[in-house]
């Protein structure tokens, strides 16, 4: 493989992440002293002509827009092993899922970014380009000298020329911001597609939370109360089901969303605020050691509390699931068997996540607790169940973030016992994903909630919505 250090005059600093074909490199271009970013096909791909064609062309489609709203493309090349790369200009803002990560924004501020989001999807419908994988993690932000904010668009690994999206045949997109004609193969797309994404992109921003489906959006001042009506109506009118009843084009929403942000209340400091503004590494590392220190909390005792296998398949080392408890009795949850290698009941002190101070039930889980606290050590399954019947654990997880992990978004869930808020982060140094779960009674009380931290090296939003829904807490 080509040397980790250079590729061609490009000098790599860092890894910035991975998607699904190509990796990402913050770099310096020595001959220019400029920082750039640079997309190389992973090398998996090498040798899949169809995913190097697709590679080639996002790179053709971000030149082709031409425009200052989405990211530039300086140079291609190829590495002595065959795989192309492409640089382009460096976001030194990160995005829209860094920056909505610990909550929602201010409205007028969610909607002066969706706004811009907006335009860019205009110029790259101008240039007769879709993009659909319009969301949080795929807009930038680069600082301008004045110390403002520049919105970008990125990763048009998806996108199409609106003359091939009319008559495509296969479903793209990613949940919660994609509309149901992208979903259905053979349906065709055309740029009201994008305004869909953009009104969930909006939603996310406001609410701090991903729309469900097409068709069964919760209403965003349920989520967010006081929201203008004004608001409401613009972002729900984006996500229609049915196409004909969007905004006809990106540039009529997004010029009332600009409408809409000169006339949102000012709001107080708050939170929400808090969350507009990128946080400092000294407090992302605090919040992941505060974690860690949970799980050694929870994994310092030495018992182990079997409570039973799944009884759908059967007791033995076949059994698909297994419950497990805490030492008193109070708190259980169900995992996948091959989780239940290694058990610790000895409870946990909810300080470590910033709540009150006490000694509270609570179990870690997993198939390495050893390895739990270290997110660079691959190949862990398990999850953190701890009680708490003081303070806010829904504040406390959205103000949390993971230095080195890619930020995936939120989502509510709805269950029999618990509501939950679900925020998930992927691509951690150890290549798991780290989810994060406040839970609160179904039925409306207060209290107890509950605190659930789930690391898994495989599987995906399926299994963390089962271990969910399996907790128990008893009186």
């Amino acid at each position: 493989m080509h040397s980790l250090e250079r590729i061609g005059r490009y000098r790599l600093d860092r890894r910035l992440g991975a998607g699904g074909f190509g990796v990402v490199w913050l770099a310096h271009d020595d001959d220019l002293d400029a920082t750039v970013a640079l997309k190389v096909l992973s090398d998996n791909w090498a040798d899949h002509l169809d995913v190097r064609e697709r590679f080639l062309a996002e790179a053709r489609l971000l030149r082709k827009a031409d425009s200052s709203r989405v990211v530039q493309v300086y140079d291609i090349g190829e590495l002595p092993d065959g795989r192309p790369y492409f640089v382009m200009e460096y976001a030194d803002g990160g995005t829209l899922a860094d920056r909505v990560g610990a909550g929602p924004l201010p409205v007028a501020e969610a909607l002066r970014l969706t706004a811009l989001a907006a335009r860019a999807a205009a110029a790259l419908h101008e240039a007769g380009i879709v993009h659909r994988d319009i969301k949080p993690s795929n807009v930038l932000l680069r600082t301008t000298p004045g110390g403002t904010d520049r919105v970008l668009l990125a990763d048009l690994g998806l996108a199409k020329s609106l003359a091939q999206a009319s008559g495509l045949t296969m479903a793209a997109g990613s949940a919660g911001y994609t509309p149901p004609e992208q979903a259905q193969a053979g349906s065709g797309i055309d740029a009201r597609a994008d305004v869909y994404s953009l009104g969930a992109l909006g939603y996310h921003l406001v609410t701090g939370v991903v729309p469900g489906p097409p068709g069964e959006v919760e209403r965003p001042d349920r989520l967010r109360p006081g929201l203008p009506a004004d608001v409401r109506r613009a972002l729900l009118r984006a996500m229609e089901p049915d196409r004909e009843r969007r905004w006809r084009t990106a540039a009529e929403f997004a010029a009332e969303l600009e409408r809409l942000a000169e006339t949102a209340p000012a709001e107080p400091p708050s939170r929400a605020s808090q969350a507009s503004r990128p946080r400092s590494p000294r407090r992302r590392r605090t919040a992941l050691l505060a974690l860690a220190g949970v799980v050694v909390a929870g994994a310092a005792g030495t018992g182990a509390v079997l409570l039973a296998r799944d009884p759908g398949a059967g007791a033995g080392a076949g059994a698909k699931t297994v419950r497990v408890g805490d030492r008193t009795g109070r708190v259980s949850a169900e995992v996948p068997a091959a989780w239940g290698r290694e058990v610790r009941d000895s409870g946990w002190n909810p300080r470590a996540l910033g709540l009150t101070a006490g000694a509270e039930p609570g179990l870690a889980v997993a198939n390495h607790l050893t390895r739990w606290q270290d997110l660079g050590s691959g190949g862990v399954d398990g999850a953190f169940v701890g009680l708490s019947e003081h303070g806010d654990v829904t504040a406390e997880v959205r103000d949390l973030a993971h230095t080195g992990c890619h930020y995936t978004g939120s989502r509510p869930y709805s269950g029999k016992r618990w509501h939950a808020l679900i925020r998930t982060w992927d691509d951690c140094p150890g290549d798991g994903s780290l989810t994060e779960a406040a839970l609160t009674p179904a039925g409306g009380a207060a209290q107890p909630q509950v605190y659930v931290q789930i690391r898994q090296e495989s599987g995906g939003r399926g299994t963390v919505d089962a271990v969910i829904g399996s907790v128990r807490v008893s009186s």
